[in-house]
Parts: structure tokens; sequence; C-alpha cells
């Protein structure tokens, strides 16, 4: 590593499963999808440098077992990617585009099951960005920062355009539903971020971005034509509210108990 690229204090290094040491700002972002899937193992605190403590130490998200095989599984693509010399940045722009604008023009339509398709498509670049730049060796302190900031866009465009269709159907229960579920995701995404900023973990929580994800495409997929499951978008909306309400207790739990702990 160069003296340029050398980590200062409040930039902790994680080392990845393929031996290379990448620094990423703790503060300002959670770790995405990608970027969890690479994670293998943290180095304990060395020569002043700050860094995180072992993820196992903390309780893992109901998804955390599948991101090793799915992260080898999209690999292969990755390196492909990377050879014909598109950038992950770029991955993570179109992919936001796309479901941003996939949310935007057909969920305040009604056509939810199309949407869904379309929005789970552009989704999947959220992996995709990171398994290109592992392979290539592009990962950068501002491709973390700018692949956080658009999963907060693609994910408010998901609930405004859901908040969008219930204001115009005359339907308050869900658009209070819907937009409950922007605050508390963009709320748990806060407390991890902050929490990091600060020298902490908070890598806990029964509904991370996967998972809300899971819940809010299938519900709503399953209510559009041709479809039409009866009362599954309502379910799967109160069900995230619930969800998220206690991974926001669980975060704050955290962070609580590591503020509180001795130094040693």
């Amino acid at each position: 590593m160069s003296p340029a690229s050398t980590p200062d204090e409040s930039t902790p290094t994680i080392y990845t499963g393929d031996t290379r040491a990448v620094s990423k700002p703790c503060s300002g972002r959670e770790l995405s999808t990608s970027d969890q899937l690479a994670v293998t193992d943290v180095a304990a605190p060395r020569d002043g440098v700050a860094v995180w403590p072992s993820l196992d130490r903390y309780p893992a998200t109901v998804l955390n077992n599948l991101r090793a095989p799915i992260g080898k599984g999209i690999a292969p693509l990755g390196r492909a990617l990377a050879r014909t010399g598109v950038t992950p940045d770029a991955i993570t722009i179109l992919g936001t585009i796309g479901t941003a604008a996939s949310a935007l023009i057909f969920y305040p339509r009604g056509s939810f099951f199309v949407g869904t398709l379309l929005v789970w498509l552009f989704v999947m670049f959220d992996m995709v960005d990171g398994a290109v730049a592992r392979a290539g060796g592009m990962t950068t302190r501002f491709g973390a920062v700018l692949d956080s900031s658009c999963d907060r866009i693609a994910d408010s465009a998901i609930f405004g355009a859901l908040a969008w269709y219930f204001a115009r159907h005359d339907q308050p229960a869900l658009l209070a539903g819907s937009l409950l579920c922007l605050v508390l995701g963009s709320l748990t995404s806060y407390i991890k971020a902050r929490a990091e900023g600060m020298g902490m973990t908070c890598n806990v929580g029964i509904a991370e971005r996967t998972e809300r994800l899971i819940i809010i495409l299938v519900g709503t997929g399953l209510t559009g034509w041709p479809i039409r499951v009866p009362y599954v978008q309502a379910i799967t909306i109160w069900l995230l509210v619930a969800a998220s309400t206690v991974t926001v207790g669980q975060r704050f739990a955290t962070v609580w108990r590591q503020a509180h702990e001795p130094v040693t």
C-alpha cells in the first residue's frame, strides 16, 4: 500500500477474502450487500490504526449465512465484467437509475408485478458492482460512499412510489405504513453509520437492507396483475414496519452496550 493510500486513524482497514487490504471510511455509510459479501475477517487494532472488531462477535442478520456462497457465485461475472473495462461506479449508478425509474413509473400506476420485476433486476446490480470492484482491484473509498448513497436513493424511490400510489387511492393506513418503512429504514442505516463513525460495530438486526427489500418486493409483486393475492401487500408492509422497529431497537441496544464497555 502506497503512503498516499495509507489509512488514517478514522479509516479502518478491512481485510477481504482476496487478501487485499481495503481502506473504507467508517462514517456516513452502511455496509452494502456487496461489502458484506467481501468481509471475511477484521484485524485487531495495531500500529495505531483504528479497525473494527471481528464481525462474528455480534449477532448475524437473517441472510448473513448466504452472503459467502452468493459472493462466490457472482465472482465469475464480476471478473468477466472487469475484463471489459466497465467500472463498478458505472454499474452502481445504472442500477440506481433503473431502480428509481422502474419504481416511480410503474408503482404509482398500480403496475406492481411488472414494476417489481424491473426493480428486482436493477437491485441486483448492487451485488455485481462489488464483485467487479474486487475482481478489478477498483475498490475505493469514493465507491463505498457512492454505493451507500445510491442505496438510500433507490430505497426512497421504492417506498416513495408506493406512498404516492396509496395517497392517490385514498389508503391512508398503507400510506402511513410506507412512510414508516422509509423512515425506519433510513434510521437503521444512520444508526450503523454513526456507530461506525465512533469506532463501534453495529452489524445486527433482523431486517437489514437485503431483508427489507425482499419483504417489500415479494409482497408488492404478489399484489400485481396477474397474481393479485389479496391483503399480502398490507401484511408485508406492516410486517416490515415491525421488523424495522425491532432492528432499530437492536442497533440502539448494541451501541449502548459497546459505549458502556470498560476501556482496557
